[in-house]
């Protein structure tokens, strides 16, 4: 079933996750985003020129806003890896299909007028109780965060999960008007770069040594993998399953604190990433219905 693709392409971007908390000690936000933006580029490119997918695009405008969402989110949500459990990390990140309920509750709420009032309850009163939930997740996981000094990455996870929804709502309006997935990916890689050596001149670079900067390139691989594997997944058809799938993400994520890192979990915590999980595929469910008004997108 090639659906299950996207269970080896969450398993791919916990790889990086453990990769990039690795890496994080040796090397700043910038560097890690730079160097991943550039590998996925190199890849990417081989692959189009073996696909025949032209570079040139009808909507530069579109791919800029896609890559100043994708480049604020991929930021934070790196930042928020070096700070905290790669558990924790992970589920501010998926939360970004909850967002994405959000949005489309958002929405209906302009349009919303008096007469609607039964039929938007019917209609969007599940969503937002998945909704809800989410949020009740997050205040469960962040509770012993917020306490310390990993208060900042907690913001920042949570910024990276916002981001993210904002840059599935911009992929999927691209796929709409026929851009190719592997385009999509390829400009998202090089505003990575750009970002990555603005930040750079900013922030400085780091010392290298080659027993370190190796685990710069697995970062960059596990991520193209990885998109490769939920682009695969999404040619199944099966959309809805497959966005169901990714939320193995999170699971992935915390077997991988646990074991490599030995994060001590509360059962605050646990409880947290359980709703979280429910919630967003509750709400990916949910707007899969014709009557939420929004698909299930997911890049």
């Amino acid at each position: 079933m090639k659906a299950l693709w996207m269970v080896l392409g969450a398993f791919f971007f916990a790889t990086m996750a453990v990769c990039i908390k690795v890496a994080s000690a040796w090397f700043n936000t910038s560097e890690i985003l730079f160097w991943r933006g550039l590998i996925g580029v190199l890849m990417i490119s081989v692959l189009a020129q073996y696909q025949g997918v032209s570079l040139a695009s009808r909507y530069p405008g579109m791919h800029l806003r896609r890559s100043l969402a994708g480049v604020i989110s991929l930021w934070a949500w790196f930042f928020a890896i070096a700070y905290l459990p790669v558990a924790t990390a992970m589920t501010l990140n998926y939360m970004s299909g909850i967002w994405l309920a959000a949005f489309v509750i958002g929405s209906g709420l302009l349009a919303w007028k008096p007469e609607h009032g039964p039929q938007f309850l019917r209609q969007q009163g599940p969503l937002a109780l998945a909704v809800l939930t989410g949020f009740g997740g997050v205040v469960l996981i962040l509770q012993p965060s917020m306490a310390t000094d990993q208060s900042l990455g907690a913001i920042l996870g949570l910024i990276s999960g916002v981001s993210a929804a904002w840059a599935y709502v911009q992929v999927g309006a691209m796929t709409k008007l026929g851009e190719p997935e592997t385009r999509i990916v390829l400009y998202f890689g090089l505003g990575s770069t750009v970002a990555g050596l603005i930040g750079m001149a900013i922030e400085g670079v780091s010392a290298w040594q080659w027993q370190q900067a190796a685990w710069l390139l697995p970062i960059g691989l596990f991520a193209t993998l990885g998109q490769l594997c939920m682009t695969y997944a999404y040619g199944s058809g099966a959309a809805l399953v497959v966005a169901c799938l990714q939320y193995f993400g999170i699971i992935f994520g915390a077997i991988f604190s646990l074991i490599l890192f030995g994060d001590a979990i509360p059962t605050a915590g646990w409880v947290g990433m359980g709703l979280i999980l429910v919630s967003g595929v509750a709400a990916t469910v949910l707007r899969a219905r014709p009557a939420s008004g929004a698909p299930a997108e997911k890049t």
